[in-house]
């Protein structure tokens, strides 16, 4: 049986599913239709008889759909695969079937899908915040011509990838078994140690306690993580389903097994000598149906939810019983983190909206965030427990941040992003940063400004960094400019600041990344660390080459063109997995979701041409290192098996770059008078475009660790690439 990811979800803190703007799909003429689209795009990651029973077909129609395609397989999916697979399912049908078709391939209840897209990571602005206008997907045989252009895509596929497409080497999702398994540790308490914390590669976000979850944090991957200096990690966490919301209970379904689960994991954590941290990101908005029976609870509203205030006591006597519970539950918990502004709206301050509160409009910011922390750290005290509190500032506003600093508890750890605000110049456009950055070797002003504010209060203090991966390249296992890492590592230490969170939800795979930084950041020299990193893992003998290719790509990322909206935008997740159109498509770019052909928004501050520059220089040292690993690799110099994984990872980055570069001469150059020179260089891209999704194809089918992102899932797959290539021969057919 296929196993649906969330499980008694909170019916009245969902909507009914959200649509927005409901513009057309956005064109896909490499394909027959729509149908044929449909079977290609779920080949890899849905059942054939789970699709067919989507469009009223037989499973015998749809293998057969495929198969006219040039498809091998259909391979087969496990129920553990499909479950990991609902973002990425989700995502590549959004632009084929209606909301109620994507239920039925789901297996999931519009209350579960409605919970995904507000609880998953912000997954319906990852969609951008619309949803396109799908007819029911029907079965029909195919016609003459629908036939004819199968065939046409089954002989491209023989040229272009004459060993096959449709089955894949390595399944999808195969490192969660190879980071499962192996020797497990006794660590010693976390708690004895400034915390060092990251997520779980590969764990499932929305709903992390419910019985469909499974373990994000299995004892040999947390004995992985140990052994790099890992001393915590983190899951998500919605109080109501931990401990009943005293004005409806009903919403809280199955917390008591919940906070079972979390008790588990947070003692199994602790025998590994890990810590388990909570975020907390409260108390959530409610439905405005809610504050009917509930006037005096009701703060901001926004759209059709309002804030449960803060200001108003019944609100925080359940935040500090909740917390107080949730410690009592899982004394083994190492503590929990918050994000007090922005992201959900939760207290009335947190979008900017207190004006419209009776009760907060009358105060200020920094009283309010502060109370939301001590109703928070007296639920810990009252537990008597040993759980750490630590206040983040993400997003609070400069005007009144060190004003919100003075108002925290004593005894509560205050957290800072390391690079916010420091200057950077890239290809002569200045800017600051805003954070998600590991090209910009933090830390940055504002960061040092609110650690001295606390520490003179004496507080202790943490960095929040991106010592894996960053939304600057998220689509790799970990971005290997170490000596950006190593350096960020050490300016920490200098500046007293000696805990980090070690990343957002990317970058918890355990590599070489995480453990320079830990090792610097205990005091090693940074030299000593790359050089000894780089011994235990590529071998004596390649150490110094694979430093070099270390720093190759280092120095180059220093010119990625950096801006809050690129990282964002920016069609580098995709790389050449992004399709291109001759007109334009007319859709905006999304966060970490859709990039479309919005070049406006991928650049961001700088120029067309700058931007082009900057990613062209970006990727011209990873296309180094790259060789150079490489040239080790045929050579068989060191530890095989891993040089070659670091040389795939590097030419894989190199290759999203310079795709990125193309994608946005494609974008310029389309606008343009369609001389023989301009469709000559339209061509050339396509044909580069082409080559590069073939080399990525080999590149992910031997290591599937490529395209993963935990809470994006995979951004893209094999065939996608093989898509791409037919995107390509496509519009060359009309240049």
């Amino acid at each position: 049986m296929i196993l649906a990811p969330l499980m008694s979800v909170l019916p009245l803190m969902v909507p009914d599913l959200p649509t927005g703007p409901t513009p057309l799909p956005a064109p896909m003429r490499h394909f027959p239709d729509r149908l044929h689209a449909f079977v290609w795009r779920n080949w890899q990651l849905a059942p054939a008889n789970r699709m067919a029973k989507v469009v009223g077909a037989r499973t015998a129609d749809i293998v057969q759909l495929g198969r006219s395609m040039g498809l091998t397989g259909p391979p087969r999916i496990s129920p553990d695969q499909f479950r990991r697979s609902h973002v990425s399912i989700i995502r590549r049908n959004w632009h084929i079937l209606p909301y109620e078709q994507l239920l039925t391939l789901l297996g999931w209840t519009s209350a579960q899908l409605a919970y995904a897209l507000r609880e998953d990571d912000f997954l319906y602005i990852k969609l951008g915040s619309l949803k396109p206008q799908c007819d029911p997907l029907v079965f029909h045989a195919p016609d003459a011509h629908a036939q004819l252009q199968a065939a046409r895509i089954a002989a491209s596929l023989k040229e272009l990838f004459p060993n096959g497409v449709g089955m894949m080497p390595k399944a999808p999702f195969s490192f969660v078994k190879e980071l499962s398994t192996g020797p497990v540790d006794r660590g010693s308490s976390a708690r004895d140690r400034p915390p060092r914390y990251c997520y779980s590669y590969f764990g499932l976000y929305g709903d992390p306690f419910g019985p469909e979850a499974g373990d994000p944090y299995p004892p040999a991957y947390l004995t992985r993580l140990s052994r790099l200096g890992v001393n915590g990690v983190w899951l998500q966490a919605v109080l109501p389903q931990l401990h009943p919301l005293p004005w409806a209970p009903e919403l809280s379904q199955g917390a008591e097994v919940r906070l079972k689960k979390l008790g588990a994991m947070a003692r199994q954590a602790r025998r590994s000598g890990i810590g388990l941290y909570l975020y907390l990101n409260e108390p959530r908005a409610m439905p405005l149906s809610f504050y009917a029976h509930h006037p005096e609870l009701k703060g901001a509203d926004e759209g059709d939810h309002a804030a449960l205030c803060t200001s108003a006591e019944p609100v925080r006597r359940y935040l500090t019983d909740a917390i107080e519970a949730i410690c009592r539950a899982a004394p083994d918990l190492a503590g929990f983190f918050t994000i007090s502004m922005s992201e959900n709206l939760t207290n009335c301050f947190s979008h900017g909206g207190a004006a419209r509160c009776p009760r907060c409009s009358t105060r200020t910011g920094s009283e309010v965030i502060g109370e939301l922390h001590e109703a928070l750290w007296n639920g810990i005290r009252n537990a008597d427990g040993q759980q750490q509190l630590i206040a983040w500032d993400w997003g609070w506003p400069d005007a009144w941040a060190q004003d919100a600093i003075a108002h925290l508890p004593t005894g509560v750890t205050f957290m800072s992003v390391s690079e916010w605000s420091l200057p950077i110049t890239r290809g002569g456009v200045a800017s600051e940063v805003g954070e998600y950055s590991i090209s910009s070797v933090g830390p940055g002003p504002r960061a040092e400004r609110h650690w001295a504010c606390a520490q003179e209060r004496g507080l202790k203090t943490l960095a929040k960094v991106q010592a894996g991966a960053t939304w600057e390249m998220s689509a790799m296992p970990y971005v290997p400019v170490l000596r950006l890492i190593a350096e960020h590592a050490a300016n920490l230490r200098r500046a007293g600041v000696q805990g980090a969170m070690l990343g957002w939800t990317l970058g918890g795979y355990p590599s070489p990344n995480l453990e320079v930084f830990n090792r610097v950041l205990d005091g090693e020299d940074p030299e000593r660390s790359l050089q000894a990193v780089a011994e235990k893992r590529y071998g004596k003998d390649a150490a110094d080459e694979v430093v070099r290719a270390w720093d190759d790509m280092s120095q180059s990322f220093r010119e990625f063109p950096y801006h809050i909206g690129v990282v964002y935008t920016g069609p580098q997740q995709l790389g050449p997995a992004n399709p291109l159109w001759l007109e334009p498509t007319g859709y905006r770019a999304t966060m970490v979701g859709f990039p479309y052909d919005d070049l406006d928004a991928w650049r961001s501050i700088y120029p067309p041409d700058v931007f082009i520059a900057q990613m062209d220089k970006t990727a011209a040292g990873f296309t180094t290192a790259a060789n150079r690993l490489e040239a080790l690799s045929d050579r068989g110099v060191g530890s095989h098996s891993a040089v070659q994984l670091e040389a795939g990872l590097a030419r894989a980055c190199a290759i999203h770059f310079t795709s990125v570069a193309d994608q946005a001469r494609f974008i310029l150059r389309r606008s343009q008078a369609r001389t023989d020179t301009v469709r000559d260089e339209l061509r050339d891209i396509l044909h580069r475009e082409i080559e590069r999704a073939r080399r990525l194809y080999n590149l992910q089918c031997e290591d599937p660790r490529i395209g993963f992102e935990a809470t994006n899932q995979y951004y893209y797959l094999p065939l996608d690439l093989v898509e791409k290539a037919l995107n390509c021969r496509e519009l060359l057919s009309r240049l």
